[in-house]
């Protein structure tokens, strides 16, 4: 199972303060954007929201069911994010929420000349590797789990909209886009992952990510990864980041750890042993590459699983 990396919570409102307890909203508009802040602190269900522009949204606390057109309804927690296409209407269940487990949630509401200006800096100066590919909001990916990269984003966001600083508008701007970049490579990631076998023969970095998941084992150099890939070593490092969101190395430690922890569940298995069969031949590295991702050390994340 893939980590998912939460936001960082913003303060919760205050009961003496809370206008209602059903979808209390916290508004602070931008020149491309509007961030909604909202917080339940009462079960209820089918709750209708809208905008007019294409909205995404990131779980904070708690649990929601979405119902969004032309998908099954399915549960929405933190560490995960939602995109909703303009003027769709989101129907929404908070079937645990009350004043001492409260749901809070995110909802930014994006400009679509913003979008259109992201897609064109892109498309423009940094093509993506197959020609038939350009740069584009994935509509048909709605739900999402979160990158550390794009959690990092969202809580910038947040704390830029409530700084009370004249040039909150410029650093908004550039967040704003950053967040559009890093949605993206996180999508073209969810895919290739998904899909790497149906598209290794049509998309050089899907038959990458297939030949590192078979061979995550043994020791993969970027010179080697750059020859299957057809393309110079500086080319594919910088291609793969660009519309990946992550360097190869990320991508391949990520993969390591998420091998090595269905390892770690295995009693008989030794934590050096892990580390060995997940291609990891430093100890040392292997313990700081899974808490940066687990944020944990591989003896404690094997304790609490043990102890459940």
């Amino acid at each position: 199972m893939k980590t998912k990396f939460k936001p960082i919570a913003p303060d919760l409102t205050e009961e003496r303060h809370l206008k209602t307890l059903v979808e209390n909203r916290s508004v602070y508009s931008m020149n491309h954007c509007e961030l909604n802040i909202f917080e339940t602190h009462k079960q209820s269900d089918h709750v209708h929201l809208q905008f007019d522009s294409l909205v995404f949204t990131a779980m904070f606390r708690g649990k929601k069911v979405m119902h969004l057109k032309g998908m099954q309804p399915f549960e929405y927690l933190p560490g995960e994010s939602v995109i909703v296409p303009e003027n769709e209407v989101m129907v929404i269940d908070f079937p645990e929420a009350d004043l001492n487990n409260p749901t809070q949630c995110l909802a930014l509401a994006i400009d679509r000349e913003k979008i259109k200006e992201t897609l064109d800096v892109l498309n423009n100066n940094y093509a993506k590797v197959e020609a038939k590919d350009c740069w584009n909001v994935d509509t048909g990916q709605l739900h999402l789990k979160n990158s550390l990269e794009l959690s990092t984003t969202i809580d910038r966001l947040v704390a830029v909209s409530r700084e009370d600083n004249k040039a909150k508008d410029i650093f908004a701007n550039f967040i704003l886009q950053e967040l559009l970049i890093r949605l993206m490579q996180t999508q073209a990631r969810t895919l290739l992952l998904s899909k790497h076998s149906s598209l290794s023969t049509s998309h050089r970095f899907a038959f990458i990510i297939s030949y590192i998941k078979e061979n995550l084992h043994r020791n993969i150099t970027i010179d080697e990864l750059s020859k299957l890939a057809c393309m110079s070593k500086p080319s594919f490092f910088r291609s793969f980041k660009n519309e990946l969101g992550i360097s190869p190395v990320e991508f391949m430690n990520s993969e390591r750890i998420t091998l090595a922890k269905k390892y770690l569940k295995d009693p008989m298995v030794s934590i050096s042993e892990a580390a060995y069969k997940s291609g990891f031949n430093n100890i040392s590295y292997f313990v700081q590459v899974f808490r940066k991702y687990e944020n944990m050390t591989p003896a404690f994340f094997r304790q609490t699983r043990f102890s459940l």
